[in-house]
């Protein structure tokens, strides 16, 4: 029987830490690589990126806008970096955040979701803003096939405060009313001892306090945005993280792409021991 979604995270992170490597195609950083800022370009970018992250990490997580602003040229692209990741033996999370309702959303984890489907990815990002209970049959999808969705709860960026810090008419938080339900729907479906395969999106630079977030049951991976460009480093994880830190895909994007198609390697190294260092210290 195939491992759930959760349990081949948590394996991910014993084996390689908590590193996950993003691969986002800005437009500077292309350009930066001399492959250019095209749809063939990304793709190349993007193989490049899954090439050095093989071995070195467990996790990559593509984000889909910067494939996507090059139209159905980008969406070829995507599929064979989302291919060659898997192929590789990454777990590949798409950034897509996709929300919707009904079938629409429906259609959008048949995309990520379904095994042999051109975008199959192992886990998708998912907004939960239209209620969390509109992403039920994505849920439903994801356990079906052993894949994953990460729920957005806590962003970091300034705006997030307006919605996911405003209170509900219980006194919690939004975002700690979104963590609430999946971890009450993770409770039904996940075996005592494992990892729950409905992770949370809980950004790096989030004050868990002043988000009104608290440690969770049962464990579920926590996608992690804000290390590298964005501030936190691994000296972060246990202080910002507490408890919940070995739950962490801790992800960088910037930070590591910049270093180059030559550098990359070698910055992923770096950084994957620098981790390391802080676990055993």
């Amino acid at each position: 029987m195939t491992a759930s979604f959760g349990e081949r995270t948590r394996a991910a992170l014993a084996a390689r830490g908590p590193l996950c490597v993003g691969i986002d195609p800005h437009a500077a950083l292309l350009s930066a690589w001399g492959v250019g800022d095209t749809a063939a370009g990304a793709r190349a970018f993007g193989l490049r990126a899954v090439d050095a992250a093989a071995d070195r990490v467990g996790v990559v997580k593509p984000q889909v806008s910067f494939f996507e602003r090059f139209g159905s040229a980008g969406f070829a692209a995507l599929e064979d970096v989302l291919r060659a990741a898997r192929d590789a033996g990454l777990l590949v999370i798409a950034d897509a955040k996709r929300g919707d309702i009904g079938t629409t959303m429906d259609a959008y984890a048949e995309a990520w979701l379904t095994p042999g489907s051109p975008l199959e990815a192992d886990a998708v990002t998912v907004n939960p803003y239209l209620g969390v209970g509109a992403l039920e049959s994505t849920f439903a999808l994801a356990e079906e096939h052993g894949k994953g969705a990460f729920v957005l709860a806590a962003t970091s960026n300034p705006d997030a405060g307006t919605v996911q810090r405003a209170r509900s008419g219980s006194g919690n938080t939004i975002s700690a009313a979104v963590v609430a339900e999946v971890s009450a729907r993770n409770a039904g479906t996940t075996a005592e001892g494992e990892w729950a395969s409905l992770g949370l999106v809980i950004g790096a630079t989030v004050d868990w306090a002043h988000a009104g977030l608290s440690p969770f049951t049962p464990p579920a991976p926590i996608l992690a945005p804000g290390f590298g460009a964005q501030g936190a480093g691994p000296d972060d994880l246990v202080s910002r993280f507490g408890t919940s830190a070995p739950l962490v895909i801790a992800s960088e994007s910037r930070s590591i792409l910049q270093a180059g198609p030559a550098g990359i390697a070698a910055a992923i190294d770096a950084r994957v021991d620098e981790y390391r260092r802080r676990a055993d210290a």
